[in-house]
């Protein structure tokens, strides 16, 4: 018998609760099962669709999911997909999925939705996959659900964006493989792309920004980064307010990030002046983070973005995801790469990982050994 699908409300608050304590336990770091007052507000946010499943015949909440959009972007995030364990094997996630996606997607509210999804088993994979949504690389380490977890980013696009990309023509020679890789993946291309064959950029002398503050006032954080970026011209991050500001003690670059203590995980969301202020210190901004409590560090960069990219990689973050076609720019679209780095051991033997994102998972590994193992010259001397 289908479930009866229907936009959530304030009074399943409590159902949902329980409903994500029985899936997830009590280390859920998302505030969409957790926090009353946060899932209060995405019910009734306007750019978001929160949708519930009960059953037919009891009406018991037996399924959960929702698409969080935020207002001045058509990007949104595919979260907490939830199935009380005592109706798993129905297909009440991927009837949630395909409902939110025909709410937000085929109604042309968004031009695309991305989904991170776990890799302790295949089913997340299956049932997104199952609703168009295809992959786009591998996140390791990305989250700490009782242990470390690596999650996979998949996203599905509205008809057509995928053709207004707009070119890219040169990028670091590292992230060459996943541009191949991606194409293989996603059916698209990257015609005429070369490698910029130059080195990468040689971080700052040590010493020169060991010292950094961090001030985690996360009202504080908000006014001033809504001073520094009145508009969204100088920052690109979705669904992501900044909590977290680290700078030096001279004030001359300002770093800021979200930092997620219940996940173990940060992303780094723009500085000021401007990205390449605070480039060269990646090293001490990144060793800041992982003191807080970041097991996981992440950087969404624009493919078109070569110098930020070259930074970034020259401080050891791996590009594992690429995101085309991700925001909005006239009548086109800008690709971006996903760039992390993690201060904690890597472990894929316990990674569940369906046909399709196997290439990510192999471009990924190799990467890192790129990055992080010395050569057979190196080992010689």
């Amino acid at each position: 018998m289908k479930p009866v699908i229907t936009p959530a409300v304030r009074a399943d608050i409590a159902e949902l609760r329980q409903l994500y304590y029985a899936v997830y336990g009590p280390h859920y770091p998302v505030a969409l099962g957790t926090d009353p007052a946060e899932m209060a507000r995405l019910i009734e946010d306007p750019y978001s669709l929160w949708l519930v499943g009960r059953c037919a015949d009891t009406g018991a909440l037996t399924s959960s999911a929702a698409i969080h959009g935020e207002p001045g972007s058509r990007i949104g995030r595919l979260e907490g997909i939830a199935v009380h364990p005592d109706h798993r094997s129905a297909g009440l996630a991927a009837a949630l999925t395909e409902a939110l996606c025909a709410g937000m997607l085929d109604t042309g509210r968004l031009d695309s939705v991305y989904a991170t999804v776990r890799t302790v088993g295949s089913g997340p994979q299956r049932v997104v996959a199952r609703n168009g949504f295809r992959p786009l690389g591998i996140l390791p380490n990305a989250v700490d659900l009782r242990s470390r977890e690596s999650l996979a980013l998949y996203a599905r696009h509205s008809a057509g964006v995928l053709d207004r990309r707009l070119p890219v023509t040169e990028v670091p020679a590292p992230l060459l493989p996943l541009l191949r890789t991606a194409e293989a993946a996603l059916g698209i291309r990257y015609p005429g792309v070369r490698a910029d064959a130059g080195p990468l950029p040689a971080p700052a002398p040590h010493g020169a920004a060991e010292r950094l503050e961090t001030i985690e006032a996360p009202a504080f954080v908000r006014r001033r980064f809504r001073e520094r970026f009145p508009c969204a011209e100088g920052w690109f991050y979705p669904l992501h307010t900044p909590n977290v500001l680290l700078t030096p003690e001279d004030g001359r670059f300002e770093v800021y990030a979200y930092l997620n203590r219940a996940g173990g995980y940060a992303s780094l969301l723009t500085a000021h002046p401007d990205p390449a202020a605070a480039a060269a210190h990646l090293e001490p901004v990144t060793r800041a983070l992982a003191r807080a409590g970041a097991g996981y560090i992440e950087a969404l960069v624009p493919l078109a973005h070569r110098e930020a990219l070259s930074a970034f990689l020259a401080q050891g973050f791996v590009a594992g995801a690429l995101y085309p076609a991700m925001r909005a720019d006239g009548d086109g679209f800008h690709d971006y790469a996903v760039l992390s780095r993690t201060s904690e051991r890597i472990d894929f033997r316990g990674v569940a990982v369906e046909p399709p994102l196997q290439p990510y998972l192999d471009c990924y590994t190799s990467a890192w050994a790129s990055t992080h193992l010395p050569t057979s010259s190196e080992v010689a001397s």
